[in-house]
């Protein structure tokens, strides 16, 4: 029996994506929880009785990357919760807070037939009540790339990601590789806090275009959407100058991304950003582990991507690049 906020979730099964975790003809049961508490309380009794949590938080409007998402922590663990909440905090004036996509009942159905056990759906003053003061924030790393675009976006972020940590508890936290830039933000936030969750990075899943999968691709307009996979397309051109041309100037393969992106197109780049994985840092020339991301819009919608690649050569390829080879070691 059920009390306060928390329902019982069961009914009609979707086949709109994804395919039913249960194994058996019964509709796979679901918890609904609309308050912190209740939600607290549910995870609790599950780490209580030795069940493991995976966590996969999101705006809603779930797709096939969210649903990877959940399919690895039903794969990994014994409980997988995922949180629907558009985070307020996390928008900044002008943006598309009031457009984006909201469909409860449509997100319910998917999260239920891939095998959600609950699923969390705060209102925004069960979030943030009239007395809320707190803020995450991460320091110079969220104020360049999406961060300098979108002030005070990423402190938006961590407090919500911050606040949905307390209240499901997991032992697991599921985020996708599309936005490498919130990832590593939300890692470094865990890492310097000492929080009790490991994070586990999933690939970004794509159209068969190769065009990421995003909750905003719904709202492309037709000619939008056809040219929205060069993204994509720049980016395997940068893996293609890296690894077969062997381009190791980083502004010489902005140039060649930007004007394959710009070319015939209505795309506007926001930015290119080639960086160190780790720390964001621009890089003077290309070597060991390299990030490559890209920002743009297509009328209002505003699309992220980005690959990571692996230089090969080491400090020998960056000798090369800046003209002081290094010595041979050894005799």
């Amino acid at each position: 029996m059920t009390t306060g906020k928390e329902k019982r979730a069961g009914g009609s099964q979707s086949a709109r994506a994804g395919k039913p975790k249960a194994k058996d003809k019964d509709v796979h049961t679901m918890k609904r929880f609309q308050s912190s508490e209740s939600q607290r309380r549910y995870s609790r009794q599950m780490r209580d009785k030795g069940k493991r949590i995976g966590f996969v938080p999101t705006l809603g409007a779930l797709h096939e990357g969210h649903l990877a998402l959940i399919r690895k922590a039903r794969s990994q663990g014994d409980i997988v919760v995922v949180s629907i909440f558009v985070n307020p905090l996390q928008f900044g004036p002008g943006e598309d807070y009031d457009r984006y996509p909201r469909d409860l009942a449509r997100d319910m159905d998917l999260a239920r037939e891939n095998g959600v056990d609950a699923i969390f759906v705060p209102e925004v003053a069960e979030m943030y009540p009239p007395e809320f003061a707190a803020k995450i924030s991460m320091g110079p790393m969220t104020e360049k790339m999406c961060g300098a675009s979108r002030p005070g976006h990423f402190d938006g972020v961590c407090t919500v990601v911050m606040k949905l940590l307390g209240v499901v508890q997991p032992h697991r936290l599921y985020l996708g590789r599309k936005d490498a830039q919130q990832l590593r933000i939300l890692e470094r936030m865990i890492e310097d806090l000492n929080l009790d969750v490991k994070v586990t990075a999933c690939p970004t899943v794509r159209e068969k275009d190769g065009l990421a999968v995003s909750s905003r691709n719904v709202v492309l307009s037709k000619a939008h959407r056809e040219q929205a996979p060069r993204l994509y397309a720049a980016l395997r051109l940068a893996q293609r100058e890296i690894l077969v041309e062997h381009v190791r100037d980083p502004q010489m393969l902005t140039r060649k991304m930007r004007e394959h992106i710009e070319s015939g197109s209505e795309i506007d780049i926001e930015y290119i950003a080639v960086i160190d994985p780790e720390t964001f840092e621009d890089l003077p020339t290309l070597t060991g582990r390299v990030l490559i991301a890209v920002a743009a819009r297509l009328g209002d919608v505003r699309l992220i991507d980005n690959i990571q690649i692996n230089v090969p050569g080491g400090r020998m390829a960056e000798g090369f690049a800046t003209g002081r080879t290094p010595r041979p070691s050894g005799r």
